[in-house]
């Protein structure tokens, strides 16, 4: 979710496609809580221990915009930290979700409303087939804690079931199963967007793509 889009070696190219572009009318909650025009990488100074590239956030917005020019403005909150486990969004004292919410409540103080959720994780969870097999029951906890601590059940989630893994296919499919079949929460499959030299993330098409798609699903949530 953070975005590796155009990023080798760690380092960015720079390219950021005109789905991606800026506009007034797109915010985002920076790292110090206050609003600024949003712009790629939409994590920059939020994933501080990775490089970050084009994701599918910008994309999304735009994509919003573009359906329902009329829509208003749009304030992104971005939380995601590259390469974390399930687990350490989902423990009791998860400092991950604590911040989550944390910028969640900062972003309604200047007014509106959370619209949704976008979530985009689980390449971790393919590293080994104990972890695959944790994963059910952690992701569970995770949306009953989070939804629980943002006090706010009815929000959209909208999940992104993983293109790609980091071990034996056979873990990948077990999380993607699990993705899969949750209820209750709205799923866009990535599986078949293009993957880059890595083989573990998205290409900045491939983000584009994801971000549209993901924006096609928010208007499910209110069709």
């Amino acid at each position: 979710m953070a975005g590796r889009g155009g990023v080798d070696e760690k380092e960015w190219d720079e390219y950021v496609p005109i789905e991606c572009t800026r506009d007034r009318r797109i915010l985002r909650l920076n790292e110090y809580s206050k609003l600024e025009e949003a712009k790629e990488p939409l994590h920059s100074g939020i994933d501080v221990n990775k490089t970050c590239g084009v994701g599918p956030g910008m994309a999304f917005a735009n994509a919003i915009l573009e359906k329902d020019p009329n829509f208003g403005v749009i304030i992104l909150v971005p939380c995601a930290v590259g390469g974390t486990s399930i687990t350490a969004w989902s423990s009791s004292n998860s400092s991950l979700r604590s911040q989550m919410i944390e910028r969640s409540n900062e972003a309604l103080k200047y007014g509106g409303k959370i619209r949704a959720i976008l979530w985009y994780q689980g390449e971790k969870d393919t590293e080994t087939e104990a972890a695959s097999h944790l994963f059910p029951s952690e992701y569970h906890i995770f949306l009953h804690r989070l939804h629980q601590e943002l006090k706010y059940p009815e929000i959209p989630f909208l999940q992104v079931a993983l293109a790609s893994g980091q071990g034996s296919v056979n873990w990948l499919d077990n999380v993607r199963e699990t993705q899969i079949a949750m209820e209750n929460v709205i799923t866009v499959d990535a599986m078949g967007l293009e993957v880059g030299a890595d083989g573990l993330h998205l290409t900045t098409n491939a983000q584009v793509r994801l971000g549209r798609m993901l924006a096609d699903a928010f208007f499910q949530t209110i069709s």
